[in-house]
């Protein structure tokens, strides 16, 4: 049976936040506010776990989720090369609407479905959720609805769909913001050369990009690459590309 709290409660805030460590811990899925939407998120070191969370929304391997982090020291962890360039990009936006995929660490031992040896990161600029990354570690988290649904922007929404699939749900209040923008960082060379491919736009902009990385070429993809991971937990638009990214 799935449990809700209201985090505006402080007596809530803390059972909620505690059974939600806990949940994940035991493999099981929670539901959290971003700064973009609601996300239903797992163990990112957990297959079974994120095995749950692709089946709570009915997905299949070829989308994996996303994975938020709580700080910029997680992103030397989970990056094969946290170079100078990646981190100008999360200095410049971090925490805030940017999925960055990058070349994954390939000695972790995860496996978040057919990523093509890739990872899309981001830092959200949600406080509680940043403040649960700190406590829990890097989670895998996609947008808390059924595929094809839209996606939730409260916690009554995402357990409409989700059900009890879902282990908590931390009620945060409305989650509405703008989508991220997911860019392609695989190509991006160290000194900020190379190319940043704009797989979906959302709140910052192409000329932003270009700004942060003068010496990179920013171009706009018509089509995420093969094993490019899902570009979820933003809303995402109708466009056939999209849709084989969310």
């Amino acid at each position: 049976m799935s449990e809700v709290f209201d985090c505006s409660d402080g007596a809530q805030l803390l059972q909620g936040t505690r059974l939600a460590r806990q949940s994940l811990g035991r493999g099981e899925l929670i539901v959290l506010p971003t700064d973009t939407v609601y996300g239903v998120a797992a163990d990112a070191f957990s297959p079974e776990a994120v095995q749950r969370l692709l089946d709570a929304k009915g997905r299949g391997r070829q989308s994996p989720p996303p994975v938020l982090i709580p700080n910029t020291g997680t992103l030397a962890a989970l990056a094969a090369d946290a170079t100078e360039a990646l981190h100008t990009l999360a200095d410049a936006f971090w925490p805030g609407p940017l999925t960055i995929i990058t070349q994954a660490n390939p000695a972790l031992s995860w496996d978040l479905g057919e990523t093509g040896g890739t990872v899309a990161l981001r830092i959200p600029g949600n406080d509680f959720a940043r403040e649960l990354l700190q406590e829990t570690g890097p989670l895998a988290v996609s947008s808390a609805n059924s595929t094809g649904d839209p996606a939730a922007g409260s916690a009554a929404e995402a357990q409409q769909m989700l059900g009890d699939s879902v282990a908590v749900y931390l009620d945060g209040g409305e989650a509405r913001g703008e989508a991220s923008t997911i860019i392609d960082a695989t190509t991006l060379e160290a000194d900020g050369t190379g190319t940043v491919r704009v797989l979906r736009s959302g709140a910052i902009t192409a000329q932003q990009l270009q700004e942060a990385l003068p010496g990179a070429t920013v171009v706009t993809a018509t089509a995420p690459s093969a094993g490019t991971p899902s570009t979820e937990p933003d809303p995402a638009p109708d466009s056939e590309a999209a849709k084989a990214s969310e």
